[in-house]
This record gives structure tokens, sequence and C-alpha cells, in this order.
């Protein structure tokens, strides 16, 4: 049934003229649109291409005592997929593919390290989520965007914090989160 709303989306985004650039795809492959001077902008379906899709869509079920909404517990399934690519990101960015450790100790505080940002990337999707800033941003995409700015510490000089633009400011007043200031 996926399917059936994706498709009732993007004919309504077409139809109220709000179409968003990362569907522009979908709405070549699933709908024909025309335009002419008389009669306007004409909206039809490509039924075979819909009904190829549909073909190739599945099911599976997700069961659980505690959760109660179906969005709810399918939100919560798809967040796993976001810790998963986290794990990957950090064995990359931050050398966790090898432990490298002199002591189990050193391990330890690697591994306790890892799980804290794991917890700090779930809670930066659901606010994402609930900020409404997946129209706009992928969570690595916003996660690169404020990676850019810069702190500087030198003996003497104190701290010495780089710019952060207009649009950082915009994504941490979205979030909820205070700017970065000294």
């Amino acid at each position: 049934m996926h399917w059936f709303f994706c498709f009732r989306f993007l004919n309504n985004d077409l139809r109220e003229g709000t179409r968003k650039d990362y569907r522009m795809k979908d709405y070549d492959r699933y709908f024909e649109v025309t335009d002419t001077p008389k009669r306007g902008e004409k909206i039809k379906p490509k039924e075979d291409a819909m009904r190829q899709t549909a073909r190739n869509y599945g099911y599976f079920a997700l069961l659980s005592n505690e959760v109660k909404n179906p969005f709810e517990a399918l939100s919560l399934y798809r967040s796993k997929d976001i810790v998963e690519k986290g794990f990957g990101n950090l064995k990359e960015r931050l050398n966790f593919r090898r432990m490298q450790t002199s002591s189990e100790l050193s391990l330890n505080g690697k591994l306790f390290v890892e799980f804290v940002a794991l917890i700090y990337l779930s809670c930066v999707k659901r606010k994402m989520q609930d900020a409404g800033l997946f129209e706009k941003w992928t969570l690595q995409g916003l996660l690169d965007e404020l990676d850019t700015i810069e702190l500087f510490e030198s003996p003497g000089h104190g701290r010495v914090l780089g710019e952060v633009t207009k649009k950082q400011e915009g994504i941490y007043r979205a979030l909820g989160v205070e700017s970065p200031s000294l």
C-alpha cells in the first residue's frame, strides 16, 4: 500500500504546484505533464509505470509489545539504519576499523566514545524529523554543513571561533540548539 501513498503525494504536488526538487525523477517517471496555453496544465498518470512499480513492492510485518502506532514502529525500525550507517562512518572517519589499542581499558574507552557518538546521531536524526529538516537536508549533508565550523585555541591568545554562516545559524535554530559563540 506504500506505493499508493507515494503516487498520491506526487500527484498532489503536481496539482498544487508544490514540486520538490528531490522528487523530480519520480514526477517524470509516473506522470506525463503537458502545458498548453488554452487548456493549461494537464496531468496524466503513467499507469504502466505505476503498475510495474507496485508489482515490485513487497510486504513486511513489525511486531511490538510496546509501540502501538504503526507509523512510529516503522520510524523506529528505520532509525536503526541511521545507527548502522553512523557506525560505518565512525569506522572510517575516526579510524575505528582497527582498534589499535594497547590495553583493554583503551579499547573500552574507544567503544564508549563510539557508543555516545551513535546516541548523538540518533538524537540529531530525531530533531531533524521533528523540525522537518529532511525536506531540505540529508543527515550526512547537515552534519557536513555544520562540520565546517572551526574553533582554534592557542596559548596566550585564547579561543577563536571560525565564521558561522546564516545557513548554519538557521540549522541550529531549527534544531532548537544555541548557535556556537565564544
